[in-house]
């Protein structure tokens, strides 16, 4: 006898991703009528995102500097072997 949970996992991956590729074609699709409106709010949506992107790898250099001298401080071996 079969089993139903991949069946049912399967079904709700393809209706899932079905229904995200129609409505990502139907943006882009929408979005290539609408033509060259809303470049400067695209514009200025890039440079939001540019920013937020540059500070959470500068937190995330932080996070990781401190985390390694607490390591160390502590005296933990950092090795793989």
């Amino acid at each position: 006898m079969m089993d139903w949970v991949p069946v049912v996992f399967v079904t709700f991956k393809v209706l899932v991703f079905g229904t995200g590729m129609f409505f990502a074609i139907k943006w882009h699709y929408e979005k290539g009528k609408k033509g060259k409106e809303g470049k400067e709010k695209q514009n200025a949506v890039l440079r939001a995102s540019g920013k937020v992107a540059a500070v959470f790898l500068l937190l995330l250099l932080g996070l990781s500097l401190l985390t390694f001298g607490l390591v160390r401080m502590l005296g933990l071996d950092l090795t793989f072997s």
